[in-house]
């Protein structure tokens, strides 16, 4: 029995979706929730198990393709039901052998499928169906992988053996796999051949599928996350009137406080950094100015008043901007906000955010302070009333004390930018919650009183 996966809707009524990078090859045997390919919806890039367990028959789309929710993707097949071997099939070769009675399916399988490696005599977009062998029962198949191919024009990595992560990997970064010695006895190219390579070992390999390089400008289609996104900021960008208004701030005593719970116990296990401590500043400055923490519905003619905190942190990834967020971050301790915090980073710089983290946020921060970046005028995430900027933290001449005791020292300085959506949100209520949201970073022990 062959079965056909068809690409689900893995969102909220997302309707397409891009095949990033094949985890399986023709001729694998794989199992129920092995996964099977990596997809880059509007929101995030996700990861799809196999709904089925056999052996890998045809890939039905080729890495970069955009298919509909409800395409065919991958075809899969009991490795029990397949024809029997031709006498030529069946010879022993170099390539592959009958197994014998004593062997496991590991040992038996070609290296080009147990090993994941992908072989190809031109360009991979213009591979044929492989061919399935079947020796035995289920537990005993052996596949043997076959080619028929026309005479495409010639591509990065023809003609060469390597890995499916180290192809995509010298896709992205626009290095010729030709061009590159692989360490290893077989020949195999891995993604380590790569990291002592340049980006030029010969023609300019687009980064992105349907790249188009000519007259030494290169092309690429806007789609996936980075069509969502600005669509979304055209959207907010043009029905909200932000208003911007921003700060400077000696953050001293909030430098010297990360450095000091970095040495607690409770924070051994989480990444402590000043940006913890604004995420706090935040989610306390909102209980005197519950506003910022809620939406105008334009529909329904009401301003709607969360009571719950949804704490978006803006992400830069190489597949655009990710927005996810910590629920109920404002019932959450200082180490609980922390390690919140750090999964969300940490999985939205992989691409691989799910939908249901990126939904629902009340309010952002957007940290472009380790780009060495002062300050700016964000744009609100849609859904939401309000973003805060973190610029970066730099040692500055600031004038403290008062009276005779006022003078000129090098303090820790930072520009916080707040942008809000006026319709609702008054000057006076987005300069109170600024205000204390600079208030507590500029002397910690303020929160006591919020």
């Amino acid at each position: 029995m062959v079965n056909e996966f068809k690409l689900p809707d893995v969102g909220e009524g997302l309707t397409e979706a891009e095949i990033v990078e094949w985890h399986v090859a023709v001729g694998d045997v794989i199992k129920v929730n092995d996964p099977i390919c990596d997809i880059e919806t509007a929101k995030s890039v996700v990861e799809l198990p196999s709904p089925y367990a056999g052996v890998v028959q045809e890939l039905l789309v080729e890495v970069g393709t955009e298919v509909q929710v409800g395409t065919p993707i991958i075809r899969i097949g009991d490795p029990a039901e397949t024809s029997p071997p031709s006498p030529e099939a069946s010879a022993p070769s170099a390539e592959t052998s009958p197994p014998s009675a004593e062997a496991s399916p590991p040992s038996v399988e070609p290296a080009s499928a147990a090993s994941g490696v992908e072989t190809n005599t031109v360009a991979d977009e213009h591979e044929q169906p492989l061919t399935l062998v079947g020796y035995g029962s289920k537990e005993d198949a052996v596949v043997r992988r076959t080619r028929t191919v026309s005479a495409p024009p010639a591509a990065a990595g023809t003609g060469v053996l390597a890995k499916p992560t180290a192809r995509k990997a010298a896709r992205d970064r626009g290095i010729d796999l030709s061009g590159v010695t692989p360490a290893r006895a077989d020949g195999v190219i891995t993604t380590e051949d790569l990291d002592s390579v340049g980006s030029d070992t010969g023609s300019f390999v687009p980064q992105e599928p349907g790249s188009t390089s000519v007259g030494g400008e290169r092309r690429e289609p806007i789609k996936g996350l980075r069509k969502q996104m600005g669509q979304a900021m055209v959207d907010s960008a043009f029905t909200l009137p932000h208003v911007t208004i921003w700060t400077s701030v000696d953050v001293t005593a909030t430098t010297e406080l990360v450095a000091r719970l970095k040495a607690r116990r409770e924070f051994a296990d989480v990444r402590v950094s000043p940006l913890l401590v604004v995420a706090k500043a935040c989610l306390l400055a909102m209980r005197r100015t519950p506003i910022v923490n809620s939406w105008w519905d334009d529909a329904a003619q009401e301003i709607v008043f969360k009571e719950y905190v949804n704490l978006g942190i803006a992400a830069a990834t190489p597949r655009g901007l990710q927005v996810p967020n910590v629920k109920g971050a404002d019932r959450m301790s200082l180490v609980g906000l922390g390690t919140a915090i750090n999964e969300l980073t940490a999985t939205a710089r992989t691409g691989k955010t799910p939908p249901a983290d990126q939904t629902g946020g009340t309010f952002t921060i957007t940290n472009i302070g380790p780009f060495g970046i002062d300050g700016g005028a964000p744009i609100i995430n849609p859904g939401e009333s309000a973003i805060l900027s973190v610029g970066a933290i730099k040692r500055q001449p600031w004038v403290v004390g008062t009276g005779d005791d006022e003078r000129i020292e090098p303090r820790d300085v930072c520009t916080l930018a707040l942008s809000f959506d006026h319709r609702h949100i008054d000057g006076e209520a987005g300069s109170t919650y600024l205000s204390d949201v600079a208030a507590v970073l500029s002397d910690p022990a303020t929160a006591l009183m919020f």
